[in-house]
């Protein structure tokens, strides 16, 4: 069902420093791009491999605002994982017994595909995000 690993997604309290941070390494770093369904803006970094999003709140109601209330520095928030039919991950991931977050439907992400997101209890303590490619 998953094919490979599209991003690492990093809650960051400062979005322009930790983007800025990325260009002084030389990556290549997108330009930020507000989610308001999402509650985010996001940047993303761009590697031969894979990418990292740098997520930042979108208004006080955003699940980053929460996240970086109890982790002020910043961290990990999810993996995200390719996949080739969301209905059908979907319903394998019920399947095995895991939750699908939300009302289980699946949203437009920053990449404009659909994507779920696991319940990190039902994996091993990591949120879990399915994008369909």
């Amino acid at each position: 069902m998953i094919s490979s690993l599209n991003h690492v997604a990093i809650a960051v309290p400062d979005l322009e420093t930790a983007a800025a941070q990325y260009r002084l390494l030389g990556a290549d770093v997108s330009e930020a791009q507000d989610l308001p369904e999402h509650g985010v803006t996001v940047v993303f970094i761009k590697l031969r491999n894979t990418k990292i999003e740098l997520l930042y709140p979108l208004g006080d109601d955003s699940p980053i605002a929460s996240f970086l209330s109890k982790n002020p520095a910043g961290g990990i928030h999810h993996l995200c994982f390719e996949v080739a039919d969301i209905d059908a991950a979907q319903s394998r991931i019920t399947e095995i017994g895991a939750r699908v977050l939300g009302d289980g439907r699946p949203k437009i992400g920053a990449h404009g595909k659909p994507v779920i997101f696991g319940h990190p209890k039902d994996f091993q303590g990591a949120l879990v995000e399915f994008e369909q490619t």
